[in-house]
């Protein structure tokens, strides 16, 4: 049926406590993306929306966020993966597209986590492991990754400094990002510091500044077949390759601990659809819920052998100007973690450094990028790669 595009991509700025409903909040994501694929609402053939329930009242809010956007009666469907609900919507409109079913799909991306308190949330993200045999003991988000901190330090000699190392980076690109949440500079002296707030624990190793925060947010992508594509876009960015995997919920079920096993097997599958190795890749977004998180990532996708991704950071080849730019938006711990709206924020930061419109975050020249959107602790994995003409 031809190559897929994305024609248009939109976000609004992630916030700690956003004033209006979700569907004021998704339709400030859409108008950005409808305004920058030059389309009409009603071009949309379909649309996915994308969030992780729990956060809200509202039941089956894709009904509702379509109503507000005008998106009736075209069809909407509900994708619900975690924190990487917006990739896995990415890779249904694709199908969609792809089928011949529709010709242009929106991708609506939201969460707007404020609405309950940060213990309510946490005890949210508990639930997303096993509610029988793992989140009933307490286990939480920062104690699932610390974990992985433990065994990746254990094996590797990874230390805190280098886990520090990625926060300095995210904290350098997040001051110019003005959709960030997290806009303030971060030096190594902080978290040495005890007096300053990014070096108080959460869990050992991972402290404060090793955390991204809850955030306010939402995001849009446009998808069209190559005909749609070429009549509306002067800069189309093509979906090249898409990867997708899932982990046993236990994480007493898995076998790896130093890395995760969904982003491999997902990133291998991109890899092969898109025809390019790592080596390929210009720029990348990875899911740094936690620097650990970004560390690790390095070593799943390929920029590093495993054990030296901390190499990669201590030489700043992640940064804009090193050989593989990794998160120069700030990524989740500068930018916050909308979850719904993440990953679909992700693409659109690599369609817009692969325009060549990311203003001063711009990788110079980059012609592959690649997007790695991780859902839970592990338990989905979602890697998309993209590429210019």
């Amino acid at each position: 049926m031809g190559r897929v595009a994305i024609i248009g991509v939109g976000q609004s700025a992630f916030v700690r406590s956003y004033p209006g409903g979700i569907r004021e909040l998704a339709f400030e994501g859409f108008k950005e993306a409808i305004l920058d694929a030059g389309i009409k609402v009603s071009d949309i053939s379909a649309s996915v929306v994308c969030s992780a329930p729990e956060y809200d009242k509202q039941r089956s809010p894709a009904g509702v966020i379509a109503e507000y956007l005008g998106l009736n009666p075209q069809p909407t469907f509900y994708v619900e993966s975690l924190c990487s609900s917006s990739s896995m919507g990415l890779r249904v409109a694709y199908s969609l597209v792809k089928s011949g079913l529709h010709d242009i799909v929106a991708v609506i991306g939201f969460q707007k986590m404020s609405e309950i308190t940060s213990a309510e949330s946490q005890e949210r993200m508990g639930r997303g492991a096993d509610i029988q045999w793992e989140s009933p003991f307490g286990t939480m988000m920062p104690a699932y990754y610390a974990m992985y901190a433990q065994a990746h330090m254990a094996k590797y000699g990874t230390t805190l400094e280098d886990l520090a190392l990625i926060r300095v980076k995210a904290a350098t690109y997040g001051q110019i990002n003005e959709k960030a949440v997290y806009r303030k500079a971060v030096t190594l002296d902080m978290f040495s510091d005890p007096a300053n707030p990014m070096s108080g624990p959460v869990a050992s190793p991972l402290r404060v500044g090793d955390c991204c925060a809850n955030a306010d947010g939402s995001s849009c992508v446009i998808v069209a077949n190559e005909e749609k594509a070429k009549i509306f876009s002067k800069k189309p960015v093509w979906i090249l390759g898409l990867g997708s995997a899932t982990a046993p919920v236990n994480v007493t079920g898995r076998e790896l601990f130093t890395g995760l096993a969904v982003a491999r097997a997902a990133a291998e599958q991109a890899y092969k659809m898109a025809g390019i190795t790592p080596d390929k890749v210009d720029v990348a977004e990875v899911h740094d819920c936690f620097t650990i998180a970004e560390m690790m990532a390095y070593e799943d996708l390929g920029f590093a052998k495993p054990g030296e991704g901390k190499d990669l950071i201590r030489s700043k080849e992640t940064y804009k100007e090193g050989k593989i730019p990794v998160n120069v938006d700030g990524g989740l711990l500068s930018k916050g973690h909308p979850i719904g709206a993440t990953g679909g924020s992700q693409i659109r930061t690599i369609v817009l450094q692969l325009r060549g419109e990311a203003g001063p975050m711009q990788v110079k020249d980059p012609v592959i990028g690649l997007v790695h959107n991780i859902g839970g602790v592990g338990l989905y994995g979602n890697v998309t790669i993209l590429g210019r003409e």
